[in-house]
């Protein structure tokens, strides 16, 4: 039997680093186990914020992908402000009353002058040169993912010119995603982003979603089939293991300004005065971008001397710190947009053989994978006591030396499992 071919059109792809690469970087591993042939479109210069050039290695000698030239706005606007320009692209938005006059200027013109997103130019140029790809090739099935949603408009444009079948594969909801409100778009703006929103979602044939907090959302906008298909974790030989001998928190990955626990701040400057034992062997490591207001939340509690900070590290990296930290912290944003956010990193936690304390709203999907799987706590921002508790309960244990999560049910979150739902999908006639 032949493989089914499946063009899949990306904006992120290795060297990118960060979570927005792994999800199709591992769909597109596995694909071919289920008579799938991958052909992948990528940008040819992209601006990517984050490099990680060990992801290189993943990605198949056989694989096709093709490369297109892509112009960006932050190349341009880098000469404003290249601070700004960079944290912007990385998605580290500052709070409205600390922005620089070049900073609003930045996201006014991000906001309103580039609808959906920075990427729009990338749609006429990609839709010319995969028509004739597609024909060329008899391709019948094409996959967009985003963000930056721009990309579903080339397979918006591709599926009423070709007529081919068109899955859109959202990492990320469009219009309710938090970091929405600081573009400041105007109503018409706000309008534009709604209507091509409702186009895509209703003239996708099949579409894809990372939670089912999301897929809940988009089942009011349209009556096309939605599917939950998380992200997940990949199985990945790593050097041996050396735990941290110190009582190690670490988060890995951005804090953003608004992702600021200040309950667990509170609860570790208490831990911290209250017991000596605790002072002695804690220390607290945020590996990542990290917004200047959680550092100086942690300077205020008096934690400085606890605090570790590591840039951006390789995934690989990542890995190792997970599986060498004694506790692993998850945080999220509290408020009903976050309740659909899943962190790719979440399902790397699960699989560390390390308890995780997570931070965020009521509701969450990650509240529910993180109480299915048995893999740590979940806590509510007005959790104080709960979270005093349990953290001085995982200090004893650690003490003793019997430290460690048990997890149940993980299977299903494995990347070749996931990639198996994907192909199901793409089978469909």
């Amino acid at each position: 039997m032949s493989k089914k071919k499946v063009l899949i059109i990306s904006y992120y792809w290795p060297p990118a680093g960060g979570p927005g690469v792994q999800r199709w970087l591992k769909f597109v591993k596995y694909l071919p186990e289920f008579d799938v042939e991958p052909i992948v479109y990528i940008p040819e210069n992209p601006n990517y914020p984050l490099k990680d050039e060990s992801l290189t290695y993943e990605v198949s000698n056989d694989l096709t992908i093709l490369k297109q030239p892509i112009s960006e706005p932050y190349k341009l606007a880098g000469f404003l402000s290249k601070k700004g320009t960079k944290s912007i692209s990385k998605g580290l938005i500052p709070e409205a009353k600390k922005q620089s006059f070049v900073e609003q200027v930045l996201l006014a013109i991000r906001g309103n002058f580039f609808i959906p997103d920075a990427r729009k130019n990338w749609v006429k140029p990609s839709v010319n040169y995969l028509s004739n790809y597609i024909k060329k090739h008899q391709i019948d099935t094409i996959i967009t993912t985003g963000p930056p949603h721009s990309l579903h408009l080339i397979g918006m444009q591709l599926k009423e010119k070709l007529g081919v079948r068109w899955i859109a594969d959202f990492r990320d909801p469009w219009t309710t995603i938090g970091y929405h409100k600081e573009l400041k778009l105007t109503k018409a703006s706000k309008e534009k982003h709604l209507v091509l929103e409702n186009k895509v979602l209703n003239t996708a044939d099949q579409i894809v979603v990372t939670s089912s907090v999301t897929k809940e959302e988009f089942q009011e906008k349209t009556n096309k089939p939605i599917a939950v298909i998380t992200n997940g974790y990949d199985t990945q030989k790593t050097e041996a293991i050396v735990m941290d001998k110190k009582f190690t928190l670490a988060h890995i990955g951005s804090l953003l300004s608004k992702r600021n626990p200040e309950v667990l701040w509170k609860v570790l400057k208490e831990l911290t005065e209250e017991n000596k034992e605790f002072s002695k062997e804690f220390q607290l490591k945020l590996v990542g971008a990290v917004s200047e207001n959680v550092v100086k939340s942690i300077e205020a509690e008096g934690l400085s001397d606890y605090l570790h900070l590591n840039s951006y590290v390789s995934h690989n990296e990542a890995i190792k710190i997970q599986k060498e930290s004694q506790i692993l912290l998850l945080i999220e944003i509290d408020s009903e947009e976050t309740k659909c956010i899943i962190p790719g990193k979440l399902f790397e936690y699960m699989v560390s053989n390390r308890p995780i304390i997570a931070i965020g709203p009521k509701g969450s999907d990650v509240e529910k994978i993180i109480t299915e799987t048995n893999t740590g706590n979940y806590f509510y921002y007005s959790d104080y006591d709960r979270l005093k508790s349990v953290l001085l309960n995982q200090f004893n244990a650690f003490q003793e030396n019997t430290l460690q999560s048990h997890p149940i049910g993980l299977q299903k979150y494995s990347r070749r499992a996931l990639t198996s739902k994907l192909a199901e999908l793409i089978h469909l006639e």
